[in-house]
């Protein structure tokens, strides 16, 4: 299983049952073809950075997942086909590094506090200073 981030901007004259019907859609795509939903992030109505299709604002919503390949194809048609859907990103996490990242973004969106480190301080800052 691979780790992915999703986000899609739909239309903003959809109401609101309309905007839930249509992320509860693109859930299922994810889940029915055997992907496994970590966390979603609700970002609302925003202005959009330039106007798509005639329209100034959009509804943003993202969902990170874990899923095999084969369901980004799936996943992909289903927005293209959506005349509700302005735009779309699917980003795959491949190394370590980007995994993590994608973790505390999971964590940020499920509110969970990140597990800092504390840096060790180097044997200059430790040393008390000497007042002048």
């Amino acid at each position: 299983m691979k780790f992915y981030e999703t986000m899609f901007i739909l239309k903003p004259t959809l109401v609101e049952e309309e905007i839930k019907t249509r992320i509860e859609f693109f859930k299922e795509v994810i889940t029915k073809n055997g992907g496994d939903i970590e966390t979603c992030l609700d970002m609302g109505m925003r202005n959009l950075a330039y106007e798509i299709k005639k329209n100034k604002r959009g509804y943003y919503f993202v969902i990170y997942f874990k899923a095999e390949p084969s369901l980004i194809r799936e996943l992909e048609r289903n927005y293209r086909i959506n005349e509700e859907i302005l735009r779309f990103i699917v980003i795959k996490y491949e190394s370590k590094k980007e995994q993590k990242a994608w973790q505390t973004l999971v964590n940020k969106a499920n509110h969970k506090p990140e597990v800092k480190k504390e840096p060790k301080a180097s044997p200059a800052e430790e040393a008390p200073k000497a007042d002048s």
